[in-house]
C-alpha cells in the first residue's frame, strides 16, 4: 500500500516516498502553481473565461460549409434561442423564427408578415408561463417601460402646445392694445 514511515496511526502510511522526508503540507498540484500549470489554467487567460454565445458570437471562428446541421440549427445557437427550444414551445419558436428569417431575406416588415405567428408564439408562452417567466417578465418591464416614455412624450408635446398657446394669446393682447393705442393717437 505504501511506505510506512513511523509507528504513529496518524502518519502510518503515505502513497509518495518523497513525502517520508517532509511530514508538512504536501506540495500544491502543478495546477496550483502558476509556472507548472497549464496555459488554460493560467490567471487572466480568457480561454477559461464563461461568455454568453450572444455576446461572443464574432469571437467564434465560423466553419466552413455553412456551419449548419440537418435540423437547420446553428451549432453555434445563441442562449435566447435554445432556451426559448428548451420550453414548450419549441415548434412555435422555430415557425416564428424562420418567419422572420424569411421577411428578413425578402426584405418586408416583419411585424406585419409575423404577426400570426407571433401572436401564436406569445400565446404558448403564456400557457408555459413558468418556464418562460423570465422572457414574459423582461417583455412585460420592457411595455412598462415604453409606455412610460410615450406617456412622458405626450405629456411633453402637450405642454409644448399649451406654451404655444400661451404665446399666440400674448401676441395677440399685444397687437390688440397696439391697435386700440393706434386708434387713440388717430383720434387725438
Amino acid at each position: 500500500m505504501g511506505i510506512t514511515s513511523s509507528s504513529d496511526p496518524k502518519t502510518e502510511t503515505f502513497s509518495d516516498p518523497k513525502s517520508q522526508n517532509n511530514e508538512e503540507a504536501p506540495a500544491p498540484a502543478p495546477s496550483e502553481e502558476l509556472g507548472d500549470s497549464s496555459p488554460s489554467e493560467k490567471l487572466g487567460d480568457s480561454s477559461t473565461v464563461w461568455r454568453d454565445p450572444v455576446d461572443s458570437e464574432s469571437d467564434q471562428p465560423q466553419e466552413e460549409g455553412g456551419g449548419g446541421d440537418a435540423d437547420g440549427e446553428e451549432e453555434g445557437e445563441c442562449g435566447f434561442c435554445l432556451f426559448m427550444k428548451g420550453g414548450g414551445c419549441k415548434d412555435s419558436f422555430i415557425a416564428w423564427e424562420e418567419c422572420v428569417e424569411k421577411a428578413e431575406k425578402n426584405k418586408e416588415d416583419i411585424v406585419t408578415n409575423c404577426m400570426e405567428v407571433t401572436s401564436m408564439l406569445k400565446k404558448c408562452m403564456d400557457e408555459h408561463s413558468d418556464y418562460y417567466q423570465p422572457i414574459l417578465a423582461a417583455e412585460k418591464a420592457a411595455e412598462a417601460e415604453v409606455k412610460k416614455e410615450l406617456e412622458a412624450e405626450k405629456k411633453k408635446e402637450e405642454e409644448e402646445k399649451e406654451l404655444e398657446a400661451e404665446k399666440k394669446k400674448e401676441e395677440e393682447k399685444k397687437i390688440s392694445e397696439e391697435e386700440v393705442a393706434a386708434k387713440k393717437q388717430a383720434q387725438g
